[in-house]
């Protein structure tokens, strides 16, 4: 349960990032309600999860996924650039993850 957590506490992470961004340096306040909410909900879920996974192995798949959907959330939704050595970072910090995910703890 405590992988599903932190799955879920990435995506809202994701969330998190697209609604600061939309909101437009918080000139947008109901983007702003969202980001907070989401901040709310992604720290609450990874809290739980680190009830069960070692801290350190739960905030480096946070963040790492957070910081791969982030990109790609801006790259798609944003068309932000995404260029070569964005894209080997991607692969590498996906890499970490599966790694640390396969890891025993």
């Amino acid at each position: 349960m405590a992988w599903i957590y932190l799955a879920i506490a990435a995506v809202i992470e994701v969330i998190w990032a697209a609604s600061l961004k939309a909101s437009d340096g918080f000139t947008k306040p109901h983007f702003v309600a969202v980001m907070l909410v989401a901040m709310l909900a992604t720290s609450w879920l990874l809290a739980m999860a680190t009830r069960h996974l070692p801290l350190g192995v739960a905030y480096a798949v946070w963040t790492g996924a957070g910081i791969v959907g982030s990109l790609l959330v801006g790259w798609l939704v944003y068309g932000e650039t995404l260029d070569t050595a964005r894209m080997i970072a991607v692969v590498l910090i996906a890499a970490g993850v599966i790694i640390l995910k396969c890891a025993p703890a």
